[in-house]
């Protein structure tokens, strides 16, 4: 099948909320296009949205290897790498991502998570305090992200 129907096709089923619909459209693609930034970008999403995070890491880790510059797929792919328990291989690969990363409050936030969770509590919250210095709506996710409930009351206003 031609690459642009079927992305807007499975473009169309995850904004429905059916990512096995939308990944399942993109099997429909030849193996060479199902290679494509724009399928595997779609992928990516689709594979986050339906939770499948291994088969999301695995995406994800090759966009990064594709697009070493992106800064956002080393975010993604960190993020499937925690949610598969592997919270020091999601820190450790974060760490490997552009150094475009320190400009983006979601790298510190999502650094600040692995960090607590593997209880270095004095980095966390450093990047912490950055990530809502830099993004102030980072505040109230704070309060409600089960990560980070070892550093204590670190987001709030000062």
């Amino acid at each position: 099948m031609e690459l642009a129907p079927v992305l807007q096709i499975a473009l169309g089923w995850l904004e429905l909320g059916l990512p096995e619909e939308a990944l399942q459209e993109l099997e429909s693609l030849s193996a060479r296009d199902r290679m494509r930034r724009q399928a595997l970008e779609l992928k990516l999403a689709a594979q986050m949205k339906a939770e499948r995070w291994n088969a999301g890491a695995d995406t994800g880790r090759l966009l990064c290897l594709r697009e070493p510059k992106e800064p956002q797929f080393f975010i993604q792919a960190a993020y499937c790498l925690h949610e598969t328990g592997d919270t020091a291989a999601a820190r450790n690969w974060l760490m490997t991502g552009p150094s475009s990363l320190i400009e983006d409050p979601l790298f510190h936030y999502n650094i600040a998570c692995y960090h607590a969770v593997l209880g270095e509590s004095k980095q966390a919250r450093s990047h912490l305090k950055r990530a809502i210095s830099m993004d102030e709506s980072l505040r109230w996710r704070a309060c409600h992200d089960d990560d980070l409930a070892t550093l204590g009351e670190v987001w709030k206003p000062q």
